[in-house]
């Protein structure tokens, strides 16, 4: 998966460098000694020793080559030339997880089941605009904006229709019906609206919230004794059918009085396929999550029930652009956040945390997983280079944007002494997120 990654991104500057009229004299696969190959065209097309990355070599790209006036050399081409071969990489990237979302969803495009459902409240939060309606856990929502017996994506499309103004709103409590209206607030961008930040999740499933996994042994619900395949069927005695309703109900409980642990019920089968009902005391503990901090258990819950849709290619290619794009801005997030010492450095993952995930999501069952996996690391990737880092696209990017505003090139001595000095902090900054990387898969006693 990385090696496709790579090739296209180093595909985009070779195509974009010939097109340019750059002489390539290495398209290379990996790195260190060269295993096999062919020369083409006066280009050594190779396989290199190390299988991690690759990278195209042009005449004359290097600081410290000894320049000719020879045109074919990447330096004596125009900037804006230049510019665009060093963009071309990352955007192979972007066009890459476009291409793989869009193909997925035109052949297997995976939708939560309840979607498509009638919309019953699982979870209400009271101090909420949906709670102050008296709407209550179990009601049915009946009818919302002009939309008869809504299911949960009516209400998700509706809602944006219905920015910052009053809607029609019903609701059957205890068999009665109930007609009021709801003020849809939105302050931010239409497509970052969630209709669960109104105060209402949905029942996602039948069935009782399953623990999937603990992967961190150190978190509450594993110190607290939670087991996979476990099933919770009640915090305080509040059934939540989603690990969204649970989770609402702990931020809730912990904003009111931090530290207070909820009392989970659950049932856990044995080997034999006896059931057993347990009472375990659980305290929530305050996290970085994509939304900022947040109260958490510590497990991975298995996924509610989904439906398989095969999507036409405008509607494939605009659901792409549209999570693609949510991708972006989340990883764009995190590096944010990550210069401002909001989340830790222990959060990225280098190409071992990266083969670990692939790894996993190449064991789940379907394609859905895997390519998921594949078009958020072609983003990440792309982005990454865009960073305005000597040795990376983006640093190429700002030296020449300089160099444009100064009207000539700047220093070769002083570009190598940058080039060395990035050169050296991106080792040391890879060193340590490999070194995170081994110690996530550590066991517990040797961590400690």
């Amino acid at each position: 998966v990385l090696g496709i990654m790579v090739i296209v991104h180093e595909l985009g500057h070779f195509i974009v460098a010939k097109l340019c009229g750059v002489r390539v004299e290495a398209f290379a696969i990996g790195f260190g000694k060269r295993l096999f190959g062919v020369v083409r065209n006066g280009t050594d097309y190779r396989v290199n020793l190390i299988p991690v990355g690759g990278y195209v070599k042009m005449a004359g790209e290097l600081p410290g080559e000894t320049g000719t006036d020879d045109p074919a050399e990447f330096q004596n081409h125009p900037r804006w030339q230049r510019v665009l071969i060093a963009l071309a990489g990352p955007i192979f990237n972007f066009i890459l997880a476009f291409l793989l979302l869009t193909g997925l969803y035109m052949t297997h495009n995976e939708v939560p089941a309840f979607v498509t459902q009638p919309a019953v409240a699982d979870y209400v939060t009271a101090d909420s605009p949906i709670g102050r309606t008296g709407l209550q856990v179990g009601d049915l929502i009946v009818h919302f904006d002009t939309q008869e017996n809504p299911t949960w994506e009516d209400l998700q499309q509706r809602s944006s229709l219905n920015f910052n103004q009053e809607t029609p709103f019903s609701y059957v409590h205890n068999g009665h019906r109930v007609d009021t209206r709801l003020f849809i607030e939105n302050k931010g961008r239409p497509e970052d609206f969630d209709f669960e930040k109104l105060g209402m999740v949905a029942v996602q499933q039948p069935s009782p919230l399953e623990v999937s996994s603990l992967p961190d042994s150190t978190s509450p619900a594993a110190r607290a004794g939670l087991q996979p395949h476990d099933l919770i069927l009640a915090v305080d005695g509040i059934r939540p059918h989603s690990v969204f309703a649970l989770l609402s109900y702990i931020q809730m409980v912990e904003k009111q009085t931090p530290g207070k642990p909820v009392n989970l019920t659950i049932e856990r089968k044995s080997t034999s396929g006896e059931s057993t009902t347990l009472p375990i005391p659980v305290t929530p503990y305050l996290t970085d999550t994509q939304e900022g901090k947040a109260y958490r258990l510590g497990f991975v819950n298995s996924l509610p029930p989904i439906k398989v849709e095969r999507l036409s290619l405008p509607r494939a290619a605009s659901a792409s652009w549209r999570d693609n794009l949510k991708n972006s801005r989340l990883i764009l997030d995190v590096l944010h956040r990550l210069f401002t010492r909001q989340v830790s450095v222990k959060s990225l993952s280098s190409p071992l945390g990266m083969g670990v995930q692939v790894h996993q999501a190449f064991n789940l069952p379907g394609w859905y997983p895997i390519v998921m996996t594949m078009a958020m690391i072609s983003l990440n990737l792309g982005i990454f280079n865009l960073l305005p880092i000597p040795i990376l696209d983006g640093g190429m990017i700002t030296f020449l944007f300089i160099e444009s505003l100064m009207r000539r090139d700047l220093n070769q001595q002083v570009k190598e002494r940058v080039f060395q000095v990035a050169f050296v902090c991106i080792v040391l900054f890879a060193a340590v997120v490999i070194f995170n990387d081994i110690t996530k898969l550590l066991p517990a006693h040797l961590k400690t």
